[in-house]
């Protein structure tokens, strides 16, 4: 199958990946139509699919996986794409219009069932059935290639566009961190020489929860493993049961604590960089879970936490990553665990998605050298 044609199985139209109904379909079409320009549902698809043929030429793709199946007990984390991009047009009507011709391409979303995290997890029949329903007009024989939980096809669809653009830079909208993995994944096999630039309050660290392999807990486990020792560089951990030493030793992991950031952050931002440069590494990714920032500027998420880091100090972080490693491009990205039905107050919800939106931008103007 064409590529194209197989993302379009895929992936729905930028702020369409949650499968809603009635009020929910209305406030993701006014979000569409700001982000196309676009009025009917018609149209809209007309110029996803013309998004979709432009992949081909992108400096940055952009691609929503809203799910918050590998989350904890709090559940949100599903509205975050929808909602960054919403409060970025809120912010900036033409933001679009500028990203696209900077290079950036809004993909879409990749179309979530929302109760199924990873195929490994899944029976021979809940795949059949999933198959089904998600891919009703191809032959079973050919549905039976495609994925159907949200771990799944995020993987399979960036190796599709990595395909289709390989010198493209991927920018992955959550959803719970769990998202992460099948990012990390398909980068570290399409560009050797991966390290991860992870900004987080919790370490994600477990081998698997509850018998669970991949969820929010366990992905930088297995980014770990997979890209080797020193590659993941956490920053920001302050929510953790075991000591800096234990996870160290254990993974293979070089942490930052919020306390060393907060104690020293002009020291802070140099040893990240120093280690950064010591691993080796020949591209970057960045993993921005919004709990690493402190909880004042970001409640609306599962597990906000205080005493964490100043948004002015991720910025510069993201900043000097993108102009003071030469050797080390970014080479993929995410922002997740935005929740905004779980902020505390509307201004707090507010607060939080401004954050969003503005390490979104750094980031894209880290990728690009240039702001959008």
């Amino acid at each position: 199958m064409d590529p194209v044609a197989e993302l379009a199985l895929l992936l729905r139209p930028a702020a369409g990946g949650l499968y809603v109904v009635s009020t929910g379909r209305e406030e993701q079409l006014a979000v569409q139509r700001r982000i196309y320009g676009a009025e009917s549902e018609n149209e809209i698809a007309f110029r996803w699919r013309e998004a979709l043929a432009r992949a081909r030429e992108a400096r940055v793709l952009l691609l929503g996986v809203p799910s918050d199946v590998g989350a904890g007990i709090r559940r949100g984390a599903n509205e975050g794409p929808q909602a960054i991009r919403a409060r970025l047009v809120e912010e900036d009507p033409a933001f679009y219009r500028r990203a696209g011709a900077a290079g950036v391409v809004d993909v879409g979303d990749i179309f979530v069932v929302p109760q199924l995290l990873h195929d490994e997890m899944l029976s021979a029949g809940q795949l059949q059935a999933s198959r089904q329903a998600l891919y009703p007009g191809l032959p079973a024989a050919e549905a039976a290639g495609l994925p159907v939980a949200a771990l799944s096809m995020a993987e399979r669809a960036l190796s599709l566009l990595l395909s289709l653009a390989p010198r493209a830079v991927p920018v992955v909208l959550g959803g719970d961190h769990s998202v992460a993995w099948p990012a990390v994944k398909a980068l570290a096999a399409a560009r050797p020489g991966l390290a991860v630039l992870h900004l987080d309050a919790h370490t994600d660290l477990l081998a698997e929860r509850l018998g669970v392999r991949y969820c929010f807990a366990t992905w930088a486990f297995h980014a770990a493993r997979l890209l080797g020792p020193g590659r993941v560089v956490q920053v920001g951990i302050r929510a953790t049961r075991r000591d800096r030493g234990a996870w160290e030793e254990s993974t293979g992991v070089r942490q930052f604590w919020a306390v060393d950031v907060q104690r020293e952050p002009e020291r802070a931002l140099e040893q990240v960089l120093a280690a950064l440069r010591a691993s080796g590494a020949s591209a970057l990714y960045l993993s921005n879970d919004i709990d690493g920032t402190d909880e004042r500027y970001a409640e609306a998420t599962g597990t906000p936490e205080p005493h964490g880091l100043e948004p002015e100090w991720v910025r510069e972080l993201i900043r000097r990553a993108g102009r003071e490693l030469p050797g080390m491009p970014f080479a993929g990205a995410d922002l997740v665990e935005v929740a905004p039905a779980l902020g505390r107050s509307p201004a707090g919800t507010a607060r939080t998605l401004a954050t969003a939106a503005g390490y979104l931008r750094e980031t894209l103007a880290a990728i690009l050298g240039a702001e959008v």
